[in-house]
């Protein structure tokens, strides 16, 4: 798909992402509408905060006992840290640049995309794009599959129990995958991010659920075993093979990127702030909350984790049966995780719904397929209206994301990949390099060398991350049969 300029004028706007044009005059009502004409925002430094805590505390807390134990007990916790404040830092950069110009009054940029172009331009703009869609598209595969394996956990759990552990309880991940789809398609159809709130406030409460409890029950394995699993340096070698180890902390890093990975709705999410004060000032409060808050989470469920299995630390806490009762609880969480990650799969979506809906009514804006919407009443109920492209194109998306899902049902290799590949371009590389134009940094300063090592520190880390993680992938390919996943 063709990411050409935005082309569209005050009186002529194609819908864009999170919001709807309006033809009016912002300075007579401004009482409903905001300084670019678009309905007034209404979202506040705790809505923020909730979308942000949607979007990072999702299923990469699941994987971090597993990363931390290949990593240890000193190196753990520390890339933990580390990524906790690069993400901080390089997200306040990124919101000073949704507005060019101006922080107060400037032109404001509605999408990671738009920012990237106002900052950066040229085959930038592009290379942005293509980055961010398919991040986006891959975490619906990542999200998809680890919502399957909840589900599953579910059932396998009450399956042990009637059973007494006798019983393997085998089962296919198809079914689970289909349903989580077609929760998908009829949620999907919700217009925009701006009316995702409630979704996000309840996945945000769901993902404090399920981390709870597996911190509870990381707590209780620890009491139980009356000690503290694990080493200084990570999974021993003989456990693993010195290459398996190498190869193993390489994609750690990629589970701990993927776990803090939130830039890429960054921008989006700040479109719904209102202002005053400034947007920025706003995702300034709202990220260091949700930052702080998601990395004492993540702390506490990986190092908890870690200490109650040790070497044996499963790559889904929640899901590798390192618990097995008390069984009433497991479904508690797996059913937190499985509701959590359906509005995740929404809130993350959301962007590239808008790019493609909006690429669709530029290039055709005389088609009624595209552009008309159908309004509907149902008796009983408030008349709404049904854009025909936007349930063809979504209900197509999720679709394909579930084919490929079922294709490729290896969580832990998949999470570390999408947080190698999303991390230094989307985290890094295009903040840092945006708010140095839109700040113009002198080139060769003290502060322009300290965003480029940091840049390049970054990178490092991610095609490590990225060696790792496809060596992951590539064995579990051999092993894997397509539609036929079962666990």
């Amino acid at each position: 798909m063709k990411m050409g300029e935005n082309t569209a004028t005050k009186n002529h706007l194609p819908p864009q992402a999170f919001g709807v044009s309006v033809d009016t005059d912002p300075q007579s009502d401004s009482k409903w509408f905001d300084d670019d004409g678009r309905p007034k925002r209404t979202g506040n430094v705790w809505t923020a905060s909730a979308h942000i805590i949607t979007a990072v505390i999702g299923s990469g807390v699941l994987s971090l006992a597993w990363a931390i134990g290949q990593l240890g007990w000193i190196a753990g916790p520390a890339v933990m840290l580390l990524f906790s404040f690069v993400t901080y830092y390089t997200s306040i950069l990124l919101s000073a640049c949704y507005r060019s110009g101006d922080p107060d009054n400037g032109k404001r940029n509605y999408t990671y995309m738009e920012a990237v172009r106002a900052n950066l331009g040229g085959v930038k703009v592009k290379i942005c794009g293509f980055v961010q869609y398919v991040n986006l598209f891959g975490v619906a595969i990542g999200y998809t599959i680890a919502s399957s394996i909840s589900m599953m956990a579910i059932k396998r759990s009450n399956c042990f129990h009637q059973s007494g552990g006798k019983d393997p309880c085998r089962m296919n991940a198809n079914p689970y995958m289909i349903g989580f789809g077609i929760a998908e398609i009829l949620l999907s159809q919700i217009p925009g991010f701006d009316q995702l709130h409630w979704l996000s406030l309840v996945a945000a409460v769901m993902s404090f659920t399920y981390s709870t409890i597996g911190l509870g029950l990381g707590i209780g394995k620890v009491i139980e075993n009356k000690r503290v699993r694990g080493s200084l340096t990570g999974i021993s070698v003989g456990t693993v093979t010195q290459t398996q180890k190498i190869w193993r902390s390489f994609q750690a890093l990629g589970d701990v990127a993927f776990a803090y990975s939130y830039s890429v709705i960054l921008i989006e999410i700040q479109d719904t702030v209102k202002a005053p004060p400034s947007e920025a000032k706003t995702m300034k409060k709202a990220t260091l909350i949700s930052v702080v808050v998601t990395t004492l989470f993540y702390m506490f469920c990986g190092c908890f984790g870690y200490a109650a299995f040790g070497d044996q630390s499963p790559g889904n806490l929640l899901t590798g049966f390192g618990f097995y009762n008390p069984y009433w609880l497991l479904d508690i969480a797996n059913t937190a995780i499985v509701i959590h990650l359906v509005g995740a799969y929404q809130v993350y979506c959301q962007p590239l719904f808008a790019f493609i809906e909006k690429e669709a009514a530029r290039r055709f804006p005389d088609s009624d397929f595209v552009t008309k919407d159908i309004k509907i009443s149902i008796p009983g109920l408030s008349a709404f209206n049904i854009n025909l492209f936007r349930m063809v194109s979504r209900t197509i998306f999720v679709v394909l994301t579930t084919v490929i899902s079922m294709l490729l049902p290896f969580f832990n290799d998949i999470v570390g990949l999408l947080g190698a590949f999303g991390f230094w371009p989307l985290t890094v590389y295009f903040p840092v390099e945006m708010y140095i134009s839109q700040k113009k940094i002198p080139k060769w300063s003290t502060r322009w060398l300290c965003l480029q090592i940091l840049s390049v520190a970054c990178l490092i880390i991610t095609i490590a991350a990225a060696a790792g993680s496809i060596a992951g992938v590539i064995d579990d390919v051999k092993t894997i049969k397509p539609f036929k996943t079962s666990y």
